[in-house]
Order: C-alpha cells, then structure tokens, then sequence
C-alpha cells in the first residue's frame, strides 16, 4: 500500500521518460517519481525509499527529498508567505505546505517560524496544524528536576501553558506556575516536577523555592525602584493585584518581602513597601 505522507521503501516497476514508476510488493497502485529524483543507475525490480505526497494538480507523486516532518509528526516550519486560505510553510520539498487559517492558534506572519504537525484532511490533502497536542510524544527521557527546552503552543485559563518539549514532548506549565508574559510560539526553559503516570510531562518555569527565593528579592527590588522606592502596596494585597504588578504568586511575593525585611533593605507600612537607606551591617 502507498501511504501518503510517510517514508516508505517501494519498488521500481516501469521506466518511461520522465521517471519512473514505483508500487509496493503487496498491491498494484503504482507512482511516480520523476526523472530528475531517480537515483543514477536504477533499474526495474530496485528499491528506493522515498516520500509520499501530492503534486500542485492533486496527483500523488513520490520524491527522495527527506521532508522536516512526515505523517503525525511535529517540526518547527518557516513561513513562505500568506494567501488566501491559509499560510504556505516550508517543509524541504518543492511543494509548500499549506497551513489553513482554521489550524493556526495563532496569526502567522511571512518569515517567522511555527510549530506544526503533519495531518490528512478530509480531502485527501496533507495539511499542516498547529493544533499539535495529538501528535505530541508522551515517552520523553527526562525525569524529574531535569531542566527542559520548549514552544508554548496553547495557554488555557484553567490549565495553564502547555509546552511542547524539544518540540516533541508533552508538557503543562499547570496554572499555578504559569507566570509572565509568555505567547504561544515563545520558547521557554523549564524544570520537571513531575511525571505522570501516562509519561506527560508536569513543568515549572520557577526553581526550587530556596533557589527562587533569591531571584524573587531582587525581582522585588528592582520593581520598587522602578516605583521610586516606594511600592504602593505591601503583601497583604490581593493575589490579582500581586500577581498584575510582579508576575509572582502571593506567596512567593511573602516570602521574598520576608527576606528583604530580615536583610533590612526595606521597610513595611500599612500601605507601602520603602527601601531603607541601606541593609543593616
């Protein structure tokens, strides 16, 4: 059987003038692979292996190029262009590949890159999606405390950031952990806290708390400077209003105000936060 969109080893079985003609063992489809990709010296009753998709008039037709991904698989494309259905990405073969506007989680502009998967539509067409939770790999190598790579693909009021690791991993950034400015498409440096039974991966963008900590008092500082020294709320305001105004849980905000008051770099009023003069000796 011919299976459009993967590699695939077949046979050749007719020579004409502008290529050949390939089938596999067990049916009698035949395709083609043009003349200018037939490997010198080939000749009827040799395998090649080649790549299964479609030609600009909807024919299949097989190539030796090696695509940036196949069937069910992810990959980061560049954008060739924008048109009327879609965006057109380049995927290392001579046919662009269409990502229609309907799979995009985002708007994508000429130039920039994408994380995608590769899918059949309805018509018989393969399609790219940045919809790619479904192809995203659950058997990652990474353990728990290990530090990651990923592409934020979808950010959910109710989940939080899910990220895909290495480009191939499932990964959430759960809600709670999940601050800043990160978009769809940003790529982000992480740690494992967990993984799930089904080998998903649990992901934190912050270190160990003590670690954390450290960052989170000079994160403050720098925000009561920028507020010229006097931060107009102290760590008893609400989580939004904290969370709005340092990107840092209650919590976390507490705990690095607690360091800063026991380093004596501030001082706590009923309604500000001031920096001292200077931390006591």
């Amino acid at each position: 059987m011919i299976r459009l969109g993967e590699m695939q080893r077949l046979t050749v079985v007719k020579k004409v003038d502008f290529g050949v003609y390939l089938s596999d063992r067990d049916s009698d489809e035949r395709v083609l692979l043009p003349a200018k990709q037939v490997p010198g010296g080939a000749k009827t009753g040799d395998e090649i292996e080649v790549f299964i998709y479609r030609d600009s008039q909807d024919r299949l037709i097989a190539t030796t190029a090696t695509p940036k991904l196949t069937l069910h698989t992810t990959a980061r494309l560049r954008v060739v262009q924008v048109g009327r259905v879609g965006a057109f990405l380049d995927w290392g073969l001579e046919k662009d590949l269409l990502l229609p506007f309907k799979e995009q989680t985002r708007k994508v502009a000429a130039g920039e890159e994408c994380l995608a998967a590769l899918y059949i539509d309805k018509s018989s067409r393969l399609c790219a999606t940045m919809n790619v939770y479904p192809y995203l790999s659950s058997e990652s190598p990474y353990q728990k405390d290990d530090r990651v790579k990923g592409t934020v693909y979808q950010i959910s009021e109710n989940f939080g950031a899910f990220v895909a690791v290495d480009d191939k991993y499932s990964g959430l950034i759960p809600k709670q952990e999940f601050y800043g400015n990160a978009q769809i498409g940003d790529e982000v440096e992480a740690r494992v806290t967990l993984v799930k039974d089904d080998g998903r991966l649990n992901l934190s963008i912050r270190e160990k708390a003590y670690l954390q900590m450290d960052k989170d008092a000079h994160k403050v500082l720098d925000i009561i400077n920028r507020f010229d020294g006097v931060l107009p709320f102290t760590d008893k305001a609400s989580p939004e209003v904290i969370r709005r105004e340092t990107q840092m849980s209650k919590n976390e905000f507490k705990r690095a105000v607690g360091r800063l008051l026991k380093e004596g770099r501030i001082q706590i009023t009923e309604r500000a936060i001031r920096l001292t003069d200077r931390p006591h000796e």
